[in-house]
């Protein structure tokens, strides 16, 4: 599926939408930066709007194993589920990266789930907060939930609607790892979506 195909964007609109996007990642990356007291760099390199059940394959579907999500749903004019999610390996390596050298590694997997509750909160938040200002509307969040499970269970082949689909690299304390963001919104909110963006486009004087 191409890029535009799901929301009927033009590049124009697409473009709003990566640029918010990326705005909200480097709100994310000031905040993690704050948490763990060391530069943390955040890039986007791709975002696409796929199916579910293309999303479960693009984090790598039965091939992969055990993945961690911080999952977090919002409410309003947009309403949906956003997930932060890790192959199993690249999340502990991002809790490594938190926590500090200074905590020994058999330590690791006991601090994880909080660990990567509150890195999912601080980015997801981020992104989502972004993407409520920039398109002058209010989302309610809730409490952010860690789930574990295979693609499939993430993105079950019954789930309707259309995925955002974020790459997004993390540097932290010299490690680089790997994670996606997926935004997992119903046809009526991926259109007011476009709307909105399209109303965004209008304010900016394109």
């Amino acid at each position: 599926m191409s890029k535009s195909t799901a929301l009927g964007l033009e590049g124009l609109e697409l473009d709003a939408l990566t640029e918010v996007v990326n705005i909200g990642v480097s709100r994310a990356a000031v905040s993690l930066r704050e948490m763990v007291g060391e530069e943390v760099v955040l890039t986007v390199p791709a975002i696409s709007t796929v199916s579910p059940s293309q999303a479960a394959e693009m984090i790598g579907g039965a091939r992969v194993g055990q993945l961690f999500a911080v999952e977090q749903h919002f409410a309003g004019d947009v309403s949906g589920r956003a997930l932060l999610i890790f192959p199993e390996a690249n999340s502990l390596e991002l809790v490594r990266a938190v926590a500090g050298d200074s905590v020994p590694a058999a330590e690791i997997p006991d601090l994880a789930p909080e660990a990567l509750r509150e890195t999912g909160n601080v980015v997801l938040q981020a992104c989502i907060g972004t993407m409520a200002n920039l398109l002058n509307r209010t989302l309610a969040l809730a409490v952010p939930q860690l789930l574990r499970g295979r693609a499939q269970d993430l993105f079950p082949r019954t789930t309707a609607g259309t995925v955002l689909f974020v790459y997004i690299n993390f540097s932290v304390r010299g490690r680089r790892i790997r994670g996606y963001i997926a935004l997992l919104m119903d046809l009526p909110s991926m259109r007011a979506l476009k709307d909105l963006i399209a109303e965004l486009i209008g304010r900016e004087g394109g």
